[in-house]
């Protein structure tokens, strides 16, 4: 097993195990009860049921919304499988996304909803509750995004000419020709 496939497997069933414990005990502690104040009015805790994705969007619509995680864990299994993955914080990424979307996934299979009961806010002001599946989900997209390549490499046959010295394809400007910005202007 590579490096990549270990840190996948590792990363997201540490994930997926954090988030059926998290929702197991927010399940038989906060259900039926009044919100707990973690971090004052800050971060509480609020059990609640989420028929929707993340966050609550769409929750009450008749969508098969598992599609979405099956999807998900398709897509980043396919990456992996072809080696597309490179780097420690692309594959820290896509296990964070994977072990979210499994986690979610396991409790609309068993209850055809998902557990949801960290909230953050204050006043009139909350985000829609949440769990350790949703974060995991959230900081993987995030980490996902910041690590997205922003350089183009030559492919085979490419003409290199084209490409820019680091890679970019126009944008901005590489080193003046000459003494570059300090030398004549022709």
């Amino acid at each position: 097993m590579s490096l990549a496939w270990l840190r996948l497997a590792l990363v997201s069933s540490v994930v997926v195990t954090l988030d059926l414990w998290t929702k197991r005990w927010a399940s038989k502690s906060l259900a039926f009860q009044e919100p707990v104040e973690v971090l004052g009015p800050f971060v509480r805790f609020t059990y609640t049921r989420n028929s929707g994705v993340a966050f609550g969007l769409g929750a009450g619509l008749p969508f098969p919304y598992y599609v979405f995680s099956l999807a998900a864990v398709a897509a980043i299994l396919y990456l992996f499988f072809k080696q597309r993955v490179r780097g420690f914080a692309r594959q820290l990424a896509l296990a964070l996304i994977m072990g979210g979307a499994i986690g979610n996934l396991i409790d609309r299979i068993r209850f055809g909803e998902v557990v949801d009961f960290i909230e953050i806010g204050y006043g009139r002001w909350h985000w829609p509750v949440f769990n350790v599946a949703d974060s995991a989900v959230t900081i993987g997209v995030i980490l996902f995004a910041i690590t997205w390549p922003r350089t183009h490499e030559p492919r085979v046959g490419e003409d290199v000419d084209a490409v820019g010295a680091g890679g970019e394809r126009g944008g901005e400007a590489g080193s003046l020709p000459g003494r570059g910005a300090d030398g004549p202007v022709t």
